[in-house]
C-alpha cells in the first residue's frame, strides 16, 4: 500500500493484522491506523477496530450479528484512538455491548452491537437480479492508500475517483476464519460504496464536490464470509432530504447468496 509501511500481499496481511490486533487493559481497548485515504480517518477503520473490540469482551461461541454506529467526530491517522466498551448484556443467545471510540480525549465513534450464538433455523433470502456480472467488471484502484489490501472491479463507465457501486471487492492478504475477525473485515470493506451512492442527484463525482461525511453506519451479518474470495457489492439511494442522503447495501457472494446488509446516512453540504 503506498504511504504506508506495507510489501504486496506481505504488506498487506501486516496491515490486516495490525488492524484486529488491539492493546487491552480491562474493557479498554488501543488500536491505531497509520495511513489511509483522505485527511480524516477512514470511517470503516474506526468501526472495524471497534466491533474487534466488542467482541473481545463476549464469549467465541457468539458471532458478530449487528452493528450500528455514530461517527460523532473527525478522526487522524497517526493516532492512538481508545475503544472503551460497555457490557450492556450478556444472555444465552445473544449478548450485547456499546462501545465509545476517543481519540486524544475527544469521541469520535458511538456503537451498538449484537452477538449471537449460531442455531438451526430457516435459511431464504429474497430473489435479486445481479447489478454487475463479474466477468463484465473492470478493475478500479480503491485509493492511493488501499491499493495492495483491497481489489475492486466495478463497471467499464465509472467515471468517479471513488469506486461507485455496484463493484466486486475482496482483500488480498489472508484472514484467519474467526468468524469475528472475517466480520470486521466486512465492516471495513462496507464502507468503501456508501457515501458517492449518498449524493444529490446530479451531484458530480469529484472530491471538490462539496463537503461530505459518513453519518452513522450499519451492518447485518447474515451468512458466513471470505474475505479473500470475490464479493459483489451493491448500494441503492433511499431518499435525499435536509442535507442528507440514505443508502442500502448488499453483499452477495458469487453464487448469489446474501452474506451483509448495510445502511448508511451521508451528510452532503454542496
Amino acid at each position: 500500500m503506498s504511504g504506508a509501511d506495507t510489501n504486496g500481499v506481505a504488506g498487506a496481511a501486516r496491515w490486516v493484522s495490525g488492524l484486529l490486533t488491539l492493546r487491552r487493559e480491562g474493557d479498554v481497548f488501543v488500536g491505531r491506523s497509520s495511513s489511509g485515504p483522505g485527511e480524516r480517518l477512514f470511517g470503516g477503520t474506526v468501526a472495524a477496530q471497534a466491533l474487534a473490540a466488542a467482541g473481545g469482551t463476549v464469549d467465541s461461541s457468539k458471532a458478530p450479528q449487528s452493528l450500528h454506529a455514530y461517527f460523532v467526530g473527525a478522526g487522524r491517522y497517526g493516532v492512538d484512538v481508545e475503544y472503551h466498551v460497555e457490557r450492556t448484556r450478556d444472555g444465552k443467545s445473544f449478548d450485547t455491548r456499546r462501545v465509545r471510540a476517543r481519540q486524544a480525549g475527544s469521541p469520535i465513534l458511538e456503537m451498538l452491537t449484537s452477538f449471537h450464538r449460531p442455531e438451526p433455523g430457516a435459511d431464504w433470502q429474497a430473489a435479486a437480479a445481479t447489478a454487475l456480472k463479474f466477468e463484465d467488471a473492470v478493475p478500479k484502484s480503491p485509493s492511493a492508500v488501499f491499493d495492495e489490501l483491497v481489489e475492486i472491479r466495478t463497471t467499464e463507465d465509472d467515471p468517479s475517483a471513488f469506486a461507485l457501486p455496484p463493484f466486486w471487492i475482496r482483500i488480498t492478504a489472508p484472514v484467519a476464519s474467526d468468524p469475528l475477525a472475517r466480520a470486521c473485515i466486512l465492516t471495513f470493506l462496507s464502507d468503501f460504496g456508501p457515501l458517492p451512492v449518498a449524493r444529490p442527484p446530479g451531484t458530480p463525482l469529484r472530491p471538490d464536490a462539496g463537503y461530505t461525511a459518513s453519518l452513522d453506519h450499519s451492518v447485518w451479518f447474515h451468512r458466513p464470509f471470505d474475505p479473500q474470495r470475490w464479493h459483489r457489492y451493491e448500494v441503492k439511494s433511499l431518499t435525499n432530504s435536509d442535507s442528507r442522503g440514505l443508502v442500502a447495501g448488499a453483499f452477495y457472494d458469487r453464487s448469489g447468496a446474501l452474506i451483509a446488509s448495510t445502511s448508511q446516512e451521508a451528510l452532503w453540504r454542496l
